[in-house]
């Protein structure tokens, strides 16, 4: 944590140049990404979050055929019509890692800015289909809370907030997720950004302890494109995160070791997501956050259409 900076932030937020250009900066990202979709698809593939199917019911002359089940009509030789429920009460609550190992980046890009940029872009796109979007920003626990709002004007607040914010801490993410599920009074989703760097009992307790209320989870799992592909070279220094210590060694003697360990490690992540009917998304951060998100949110339409 430094001092200082919060210090300052507490008692000029609005006036701090670095954090409005920061937050500038994720506004404009946000917005570009979202009006590219909107702009260059039939159907946005970032509209549908509150869409569930309720039921079917049997066609009648009149009805619009392209709610129309043809799966049913190919089993059963009968019309019927797909039915949807719009929540109108939902709400997306985005929690976001900033604990220490967040701060890391093998480039200027860290985790936790490529976190940001995420959370920025999709909040811009729920308050623009007038749902609502509330942010746990947590370490150990929850550091700081953005009330849900369906305000599109309250975008320039939280992105604010969130440029403001910075990685500290350890993690504590099964604790967060209960802690959010409390607070939950109707079904919502719960969309989380992290490294995972976490025990992954307490995670696994965490997230069924939201599905547990029926509650929608979907895992960011972020990482830094080297973390994933270890490619260091030479004798180099590792500084340990969280609490870990620093280790001096040679990448190339343990490169082997360390992809197998690394890439068990998120193959137990994605499991644990699947065995919670969870949806897992892999954020390498070298990848643009236009691509991550759109080929998600894309997949998400298609498989709404499917139903």
């Amino acid at each position: 944590m430094k001092p200082h900076v919060v210090a300052r932030e507490r008692v000029q937020p609005l006036f701090d140049p670095e954090a409005l250009a920061r937050a500038e900066s994720l506004g404009l990202m946000a917005r570009s990404i979202v009006e590219g979709y909107r702009v260059g698809a039939h159907r946005s593939p970032f509209q549908g979050f509150a869409l569930e199917f309720a039921q079917h019911r049997e066609y009648t002359a009149g009805d619009d055929l392209r709610h129309l089940d043809w799966k049913v009509l190919g089993r059963t030789d009968r019309y019927f019509l797909k039915q949807y429920e719009q929540d109108t009460n939902l709400v997306a609550w985005v929690l976001l890692d900033a604990s220490e190992s967040m701060g890391y980046g093998s480039t200027t890009l860290t985790k936790l800015h490529y976190a940001k940029a995420c959370a920025a872009t999709l909040a811009h796109a729920i308050l623009l289909q007038k749902d609502a979007v509330g942010f746990g920003i947590f370490d150990a626990g929850i550091r700081e809370q953005i009330a849900r709002t369906d305000n599109q004007g309250k975008i320039h607040e939280i992105l604010r907030r969130l440029a403001e914010i910075e990685a500290a801490g350890q993690t504590d993410i099964g604790e967060t997720m209960e802690k959010i599920a409390l607070a939950f009074r109707n079904r919502g989703i719960a969309i989380v950004f992290s490294d995972f760097f976490e025990d992954e009992a307490r995670l696994e307790r965490g997230i069924q302890r939201l599905r547990f209320l029926r509650h929608e989870v979907i895992l960011f799992h972020v990482l830094d494109h080297q973390e994933i592909a270890f490619e260091f070279r030479g004798s180099c220094r590792f500084q340990g995160l969280e609490g870990a210590p620093s280790v001096q060694l040679s990448p190339e003697d343990y490169r082997k070791d360390y992809l197998r360990a690394f890439g068990e490690y998120q193959a137990r992540i994605r499991v644990i997501a699947e065995r919670n009917a969870c949806h897992y998304v892999l954020a390498d951060t070298s990848h643009p956050v236009a691509e991550v998100l759109g080929g998600y949110l894309s997949l998400r339409l298609r498989m709404g259409r499917s139903r």
